[in-house]
């Protein structure tokens, strides 16, 4: 066979919907960069100047403990912590450059870092939204119908964190059912939430039940990720701190992420904005070295814009794309892998959420980024999950992917016989070249239509929004469990109930 038909071979799943295979995707570009080496060292400079001169405000007594016993200048009654630019460098120059995420299922295993890309799905909506039903709160049904569809997609590699809140269920258990939905229905890596020490170590326990190793083994082996945000500008709650804490302590990755509005929540200009952005971040890396040295960390960036007529935040704009380019140059300037995001502010489904969430994917892509979260899904500026967007963000996905894919330059690709057979003025459809490779030669949608208007109108002119709605549908109908060990989904069963009733009695 030859290599560019091998390449491009999909599989046939959920019962006629093709999909690439899954595989780890790589990145063989080299990154756009925005900044000059001059322009990347004055924002670092000017991130350890915010660090040093004005700090950060931190709730949590185990951060600041942690800080003060390191040298860092804490003042206690304000919970103001400033620290000295050597020590930040010190202490983010001991975070890996990359490392791997171990999946239950072994084949699904990530690398993150250098050249690596991981996309993985929309984390943290309240609401959820599909053409049948309009949008809602979310639900533990909706929530499991969406990891169920998550799990289909192969382009998908990881889940982001929780698709949406099923807000059916208390607020104080809400997690472990959350949990026991993520272990029993996908075999892919997940994420667990972050907010305070007692989810994040029910999603360590989880993950060691599943795998069935312990946690030293565990710490080595890291399975679980969280997000971290500072609360900008200049602020870590407490939740948060001890979530990353206890993330760091365990030897699981954090993605620190300052979430920065130009304009309201950092200074109206990019370069201000990157500098605070950047200050934020390199705090919560080296709060993680504190707690465990050499403890996994992903750069996060997402600074956009406000709508300055409204205050409204925007996504996908220039400004955006132009923080993401300028983003991956910080973090690799610290030898950090890079998160970014795909958003969009739009309300629906519409051309709006598609080329705002285009422009975020590329802006990603050209600056090299590790990981893509809330990559399929996101809508209405993250506060929903939609369903029809999870499949038009995964067609998107999927062509950024097969872009990515070098094409082979050598004598049988180049095709000189079949320019000789076909001569001036003829057509290719039918030379031996075209036969042996037709089937795979190019990327084939999974819901983009380009027939023509009638035969279109006559099949019911369904929009691509549509059309989505039918593959999700189909992927849900279709959809089997990954394979789990009756043992393990009792264990599981079993910690969980406890769990519950423990949280009950306070």
């Amino acid at each position: 066979m030859p290599p560019e038909r091998a390449r491009h071979r999909t599989r046939r799943v959920a019962g006629g919907i093709e999909q690439p295979p899954w595989r780890q995707l790589v990145n063989p570009y080299r990154p756009l960069e925005i900044l000059t080496e001059e322009q990347v060292e004055t924002i670092h400079r000017a991130s350890l100047r915010i660090l040093a001169e004005l700090g950060m405000q931190v709730w949590g007594d185990r951060a600041l403990d942690l800080l003060g016993a390191a040298g860092a200048e804490v003042d206690l009654e304000r919970k103001q912590v400033r620290v000295e630019g050597e020590l930040v460098e010190a202490l983010v120059a001991k975070a890996p450059r990359s490392f791997r995420i171990h999946a239950r299922n072994p084949t699904r295993t990530l690398t993150l870092g250098g050249d690596h890309l991981v996309f993985g799905a929309v984390g943290g909506p309240a609401f959820v939204t599909d053409l049948d039903r309009g949008r809602r709160p979310g639900t533990l049904a909706d929530f499991r119908d969406y990891v169920r569809v998550i799990g289909t997609l192969e382009i998908v590699q990881q889940e982001g964190g929780g698709p949406l809140e099923p807000m059916d269920v208390p607020v104080a258990v809400r997690h472990l059912e959350m949990y026991r939905a993520l272990a029993t229905l996908l075999d892919k890596s997940w994420q667990s939430l972050g907010a305070g020490r007692v989810v994040v170590d029910d999603a360590i326990e989880v993950h060691c039940l599943i795998r069935g190793i312990d946690r030293d083994r565990l710490a080595a082996e890291p399975s679980v990720m969280t997000v971290i945000n500072s609360n900008s500008p200049l602020r870590l709650d407490g939740p948060m701190s001890d979530g990353l804490i206890e993330m760091a302590l365990h030897g699981q990755p954090v993605v620190v992420t300052p979430f920065t509005l130009a304009g309201a929540m950092t200074p109206v200009s990019l370069a201000g904005a990157i500098a605070q952005q950047n200050a934020e971040a390199l705090f919560m890396v080296a709060l993680a070295q504190l707690a465990r040295s050499g403890a996994p960390v992903v750069y996060g960036g997402f600074t956009s814009n406000v709508d300055m007529r409204s205050g409204s935040p925007a996504f996908g704009t220039p400004e955006y794309v132009k923080a993401q380019l300028a983003t991956g140059q910080m973090a690799r300037r610290y030898g950090l892998p890079w998160r970014s995001s795909n958003v969009t502010a739009s309300n629906v489904v519409d051309a709006q959420a598609a080329y705002e969430s285009e422009m975020s994917v590329w802006g990603a892509l050209m600056g090299g980024v590790n990981l893509l979260y809330q990559g399929a899904g996101w809508l209405e500026g993250g506060l929903t999950a939609s369903f029809e967007k999870l499949i038009v963000d995964a067609e998107i996905l999927q062509m950024m992917a097969e872009t990515l894919v070098p094409f082979p330059v050598d004598e049988a690709s180049l095709g000189f016989e079949s320019i000789a057979e076909v001569g001036p003025g003829g057509h290719f459809f039918g030379t031996a070249h075209t036969l042996e490779r037709y089937e795979t030669a190019f990327y084939r949608p999974l819901i983009s239509d380009g027939r023509n208007f009638e035969t279109w109108q006559e099949d019911g002119a369904r929009t691509a929004t549509e059309r989505a709605n039918r593959v999700w549908k189909q992927l849900l109908a279709e959809y089997e469990p990954p394979p789990l060990d009756p043992a393990v989904a009792e264990a599981l069963d079993a910690f969980v109930e406890r769990r519950k009733r423990e949280i009950a009695a306070g």
